[in-house]
Formats: structure tokens, C-alpha cells, sequence
């Protein structure tokens, strides 16, 4: 099996999966159903990342390509709160039962980065 594990020094740090899983990989995060769920949000909400060493991992591309779909339909939303780098466009159907969790993790995120 293969551990998708970049280097960690390298890696800026997650700002949903830690404290959604106690986990603080990517890696880990792939490994169960839960964190697969909260990936798209930790990808959505943390322009830091760099997607290049999970492209790979087909749990991690669907993740990538949700996170796309919610970006381009909250694009400005999000650069306004966060003033994120811009993921690619992707006008594809977005599940709206997810929005919940969405705006859970944005105000999470959110407050974090105010008092930081």
C-alpha cells in the first residue's frame, strides 16, 4: 500500500484535520471514511497546502475536485474571509447537504485565523 507520506517538515500545518480527527497528515486523514469527509473542507479553507503529492490518490482527487465545486460557488465568500488563493474553476454540482459542514469549518477556520 502506498503511504503518500511528503516530507512533513515541509508541509504547512492543517487547520481543520487536527482538530476534526487528532490526526495531522493528509495521510492519516485518507485512511478513514471521517477524515476522506473533512478533506474537501481542510483543501477548500487552507490555501497553504500544495495538492501536488496526493494528486495521485483517487480519495484525495474527489476530495480536490469537491473543493473546487464549493469554491467556485462561494468564491467570493471565501476570498473574502479568507482571502484565499483561487482553486481551479469547476462549475460541476455541489452536494447542499454539505453545507452545514461548510459553514461549521469556515467559521472554525475563521475564528482561528482572528485570533492568530
Amino acid at each position: 500500500m502506498n503511504d503518500l507520506k511528503p516530507s512533513t517538515s515541509s508541509q504547512p500545518p492543517l487547520k481543520l484535520i487536527p482538530a476534526y480527527l487528532g490526526t495531522s497528515s493528509i495521510a492519516e486523514a485518507l485512511r478513514t471514511e471521517r477524515g476522506q469527509r473533512i478533506l474537501w473542507l481542510e483543501i477548500l479553507l487552507n490555501d497553504q497546502l500544495d495538492p501536488t503529492p496526493w494528486l495521485s490518490d483517487q480519495d484525495f482527487c474527489k476530495a480536490y475536485q469537491t473543493a473546487c465545486r464549493w469554491y467556485t460557488h462561494y468564491q467570493r465568500l471565501i476570498t473574502y474571509l479568507f482571502d484565499r488563493a483561487p482553486l481551479p474553476h469547476d462549475p460541476g454540482p455541489i452536494d447542499f447537504r454539505e453545507y452545514r459542514a461548510f459553514s461549521e469549518a469556515a467559521c472554525f477556520v475563521y475564528e482561528g485565523t482572528r485570533l492568530s
